[in-house]
């Protein structure tokens, strides 16, 4: 099952205790799964109870607004006209009166049975991204405004004729899943983070570990390079003793770091000493080539 579903899934359980709130989360289903605004409520009812993913909530939601016990199907007149007075929805269905979605707790109640409708989030594992695709521009910036009510940045693009209410940084997918009230998904994203985040350390210290390692070696080939061409051109007997000793150690010991090298000189130097020594050795070298 893919981590957008088990969200789904999460918020279809999740049912709100107060009557402002179940309403507000209708009207975040209703008018979300709007196409044009201009359909009648039936039409939009009958076909929303359609996907099995979404039907026990709208029907659990119904029956706690209006305490409607029929089946969607079998509604009368007077059932449909109680909802949509109800709902407070806009000429354009796809928008819902700001009286309903006034309180902070409507807001998130909204923003979930929006995105339950039409929302997604790509898996965790592979990157960070969650998206509600929107039928109308002033749709999608109703949604947009709830969702930024929370200190969030939620941003909107549009893409084939739809218009997507977005966000790309895990913490704020973390942020809009607490919003939503998904308590689970929202530890399992964080669990996701952080074992990301620790392989990305990881990875970061092998590769700096690996780029020092590099570093080291191809210094101690240039260092036995020089050694090697003065002792062919004029000899280290030639060199002040100080600096022949550090030559034969470089030689003996050519996988060794500069800051142990000087021990094994008598009396022992630091690492600023050997790297002096080396310094020299190599603009020796530079003059004899």
């Amino acid at each position: 099952m893919s981590f957008s579903k088990e969200v789904k899934d999460e918020l279809n359980n999740i049912i709100p205790k107060s009557r402002h709130c179940l309403i507000a989360e209708l009207a975040g289903i209703i008018t979300t799964f709007s196409k044009t605004g201009n359909e009648k409520l039936e039409d939009i009812l009958g076909e929303l109870v359609t996907d099995a993913n979404i039907n026990r909530k709208v029907f659990t939601l119904l029956k706690k607004t209006l305490n409607i016990k029929n089946d969607v199907n079998s509604f009368n007149e007077s059932d449909f006209f109680e909802l949509e007075k109800t709902l407070k929805l806009m000429d354009d269905k796809r928008l819902v009166n700001e009286l309903i979605i006034q309180q902070p707790c409507c807001k998130r109640a909204f923003i979930r049975g929006s995105f339950i409708v039409n929302g997604s989030i790509s898996d965790p594992n592979k990157g960070y991204h969650m998206e509600v695709v929107l039928s109308s521009i002033s749709q999608a910036f109703q949604l947009m405004s709830c969702i930024n009510f929370f200190d969030e940045e939620a941003k909107m693009v549009e893409r084939a004729g739809k218009y997507i209410v977005y966000l790309k940084e895990g913490g704020q997918i973390v942020e809009l899943l607490r919003i939503m009230e998904a308590s689970h998904s929202v530890l399992e994203l964080e669990n996701i983070r952080v074992v990301k985040e620790v392989r990305e350390n990881i990875n970061r210290k092998v590769n700096c570990e690996t780029a020092n390692i590099s570093k080291t070696v191809n210094a101690a080939v240039r260092q036995i390079e020089d050694i090697r061409f003065i002792d062919s051109k004029v000899g280290l007997d030639t060199l002040p003793e100080q600096l022949q000793d550090i030559a034969k150690v470089r030689l003996d010991y050519p996988d060794t770091p500069l800051g142990d090298l000087g021990q094994f000189l008598d009396p022992p130097i630091g690492k600023s000493g050997v790297n002096h020594r080396l310094k020299k050795l190599a603009a020796i070298a530079d003059s004899l080539r």
